[in-house]
């Protein structure tokens, strides 16, 4: 029954495809972050269903009147410039056979978030994919969080089965990077129910974060959360949420979980982080001894993973594939806050700057939980790093005179008639 429920949304999106091409980037969307096929036991877990809808998209956006043009940004070029590095990588792999096919692989989910850059532009598309990204990931931290209340914290919390985020330290940094979308959702979101709807959210994500038992992911929330508080309007009401929902969070998790925690103090004596430590090691010296190009894609197959999203970058792709992969995250960094700037005392463009810190936020919880993790490649972040990218685009539009799909937007199912500054104002 699964199967053919999800078999059924999908084919039936492709009409709306026909219409609208940004919505085959949202129906990706749900396919890469919620995998519902994987939810299912028969012929839909292992269907094409998200070559289907891309192949789709891109047939639909030739014969439309959609804009065809990339924008390139800084963010574009550099992902672009990064990407082309990893094929020369590929070609002097240690190990090409299975390099060539990872590489594959990267390829598709590149290509997908250049077709986000050219068909999200405009502050509805965009808002919509925010909502997609936060109710596809958002389900797996509502139901993590009600399995944790509901066991006592005494069983970890896991992700979808065969991918990206299967792992318990996996769900746990998705999760850490979907709250502060979450957060921008619930700031500009007119209907009061579905703020205390997506406070809730949050809050039950949250839960499933410290459910998964992952250290990595402490940290990152943590690190998360300091920025959320940093980032966000209204600081004193999330810091009396803060305050009153932490100790009761904690006090509810089991002597296991702070056992487990515990051993972030006693590394040296832990079997997993010396197992990291090695893996490190070894990235470092597939650097040194491939100073250029690393030991390229799958160099740690033989190993359970590269545990950090640094050594990674670092062992299969080099100094260089570990520099422009920093080059990235710090330019979208530097966009975001110039968003920001450019929005202060902007009421109609407020959304906007929310939109860009909250994706900042999102970026330092990646970038703090992917240190111990083995991530580098997950699609999410270059997703957030292309929203960053079309925030820009968008206020740069914007400050050019032209307020069509930024300010003044067609009334879309995301959208109620109504003045946004009014209901803001009533929060």
């Amino acid at each position: 029954m699964r199967d053919i429920i999800v078999t059924m949304i999908v084919f039936g999106c492709l009409p709306l495809i026909f219409l609208q091409p940004y919505v085959g980037i949202l129906v990706w969307s749900w396919l890469g972050y919620m995998n519902p096929h994987r939810l299912a036991w028969g012929f839909s877990t292992h269907f094409p269903f998200a070559m289907i809808v891309i192949v789709v998209t891109v047939m639909t956006l030739v014969f439309s009147k959609e804009p065809k043009r990339i924008p390139w940004t800084s963010e574009s070029k550099l992902l672009l410039i990064l990407f082309l590095w990893m094929v020369v990588t590929t070609i002097f792999a240690v190990y090409p056979s299975l390099a060539w096919i990872q590489l594959e692989k990267i390829a598709k989910i590149q290509f997908a978030i250049f077709l986000t850059l050219v068909l999200i532009n405009s502050r509805e598309k965009l808002h919509a994919l925010a909502w997609i990204i936060a109710v596809s990931l958002g389900f797996y931290g509502i139901k993590g969080g009600i399995f944790t209340i509901l066991s006592g914290g005494s069983y970890r919390v896991w992700g979808p089965d065969g991918t990206f985020i299967g792992g318990n330290n996996e769900i746990g940094l998705a999760l850490i990077m979907v709250v502060p979308l979450m957060r921008y959702l619930q700031l500009n979101t007119p209907q009061r129910w579905l703020r205390y709807g997506l406070v809730g959210a949050m809050i039950l994500t949250v839960v499933a974060i410290l459910g998964t038992q992952s250290r990595g992911a402490l940290l990152g929330i943590v690190a998360m959360g300091c920025f959320l508080l940093f980032k966000s309007r209204q600081k004193m009401v999330m810091i009396i949420l803060l305050s009153l929902s932490i100790p009761v969070l904690l006090a509810f998790m089991p002597q296991s979980w702070y056992e487990r925690m515990g051993t972030i103090k006693t590394y040296d004596q832990d079997e997993s982080a010396l197992g990291r430590f090695d893996s490190w090691n070894f990235a470092f010296q597939q650097a040194v001894n491939h100073p250029l190009t690393g030991g390229g894609f799958e160099v740690f197959f033989d190993r359970t993973d590269a545990h950090s999203i640094y050594f990674e970058m670092l062992g299969e792709h080099g100094f260089i594939g570990l520099i422009l992969f920093l080059l990235l995250g710090l330019m979208a960094w530097r966009t975001g806050s110039w968003v920001v700037k450019n929005c202060k005392d902007k009421p109609e463009l407020k959304w906007l700057s929310d939109l860009a810190a909250m994706l900042q936020v999102s970026l330092i919880g990646y970038a703090v939980g992917g240190a111990f993790l083995g991530l580098a490649y997950f699609d999410l972040y270059y997703h957030l790093v292309a929203m960053l990218a079309i925030c820009k685009l968008l206020l740069m539009k914007a400050q050019s005179g032209d307020t069509e799909g930024v300010i003044k937007d067609k009334v879309g199912p995301w959208f109620q008639k109504r003045n946004d500054a009014k209901t803001l104002s009533m929060k």
